[in-house]
């Protein structure tokens, strides 16, 4: 039976009363891409730094690859490669020549290294270029290249996305996918984005003003995720009105689109289309569709802040 790569339990950390991480758990397995989901503050890279043992908890504990994380020097630690915030670099030196310092401080063997990691990434062609004229993308990736360097068995991107075009980002999900498949590299990635965590992920936790709200597979996420119709119609109140008062549906919003959703079990889309239709009501489209992750995670979000 696998061994989980990761494991925390009920980590906290409180800072003068507030409580910026308050009881986690999460398990990455072998394999996975986790998807470490939650809006800006809501606790993402205060919890990954405790994992990497930067800052202590207040409670809780963090296992990497069995080994508990404590005070001082943590050897497991090495078997991880990573990325939190910002990756800062000697602004006048080449990529190469950056990596080749880092190689150096890590202990690794052979310019080999360096090479690999700039081929992976995409970077070789950009390798005698100083890091200071590389663009935001590039110097995510040279990031990353300095975090495979040593050949780490889990890696740990702290929102590597956030602030790139749209190429950016398919560039930077396809290396973490190659990562994954190819080099069997376990990742943890935080982030806000969530229509990009859905095309990447097969786990994610949810995490909202420092709470795990949930932890699930992206297939079990997704057969949960709920069905509805949906209507684009000419009168969106007046219909909502119909379709409760003459139907007895209880859920039926506006999405930030102006179509009408409605969410009940046992819907018959030509009922609701004939209902209309007879009150004078121009129904342009009706759809059956799915609820996507960021929907998921809004309703989600929505009930942790009710609780809260």
């Amino acid at each position: 039976m696998n061994q989980p790569i990761l494991q925390v339990r009920g980590l906290c950390k409180h800072y003068k009363g507030v409580k910026a991480v308050n009881g986690i758990d999460m398990t990455l397995m072998p394999g996975d891409i986790y998807g470490f989901l939650g809006q800006n503050g809501a606790g993402k890279t205060t919890a990954i730094r405790m994992m990497m043992g930067l800052i202590q908890p207040t409670a809780g504990t963090v296992e990497l690859l069995g080994e508990r994380i404590g005070k001082g020097r943590n050897a497991v630690l090495r078997k991880v490669g990573s990325v939190i915030e910002y990756p800062g670099f000697y602004p006048n030196l080449t990529a190469i020549q950056n990596l080749d310092i880092h190689r150096k401080m890590m202990g690794v063997r052979g310019q080999e290294a360096v090479e690999d990691a700039l081929h992976t990434t995409g970077l070789w062609e950009a390798r005698n270029r100083r890091a200071a004229d590389f663009s935001l993308g590039m110097k995510q990736r040279l990031g990353i290249a300095r975090a495979i360097l040593h050949s780490p068995e889990m890696l740990i991107l702290d929102e590597p996305t956030n602030g790139l075009d749209p190429m950016g980002i398919k560039e930077i999900r396809l290396l973490i996918q190659e990562l994954a498949q190819k080099r069997k590299i376990t990742i943890l990635v935080s982030s806000h984005i969530l229509s990009e965590v859905e095309q990447l992920a097969t786990k994610v936790g949810i995490i909202h003003r420092g709470v795990m709200l949930e932890e699930s597979t992206m297939d079990a996420l997704k057969e949960r995720n709920r069905h509805y119709i949906s209507l684009q119609v000419d009168q969106q109140e007046k219909s909502r009105e119909l379709l409760v008062s003459e139907m007895g549906i209880r859920d039926c919003r506006l999405d930030e689109n102006g179509w009408l959703r409605v969410y009940d079990d046992g819907l018959v889309p030509g009922e609701m289309n004939r209902l209309l239709v007879k009150e004078g009501i121009l129904v342009n489209s009706l759809s059956a569709m799915k609820d996507s992750l960021e929907d998921y995670f809004v309703r989600l979000v929505e009930g942790g802040a009710a609780r809260a």
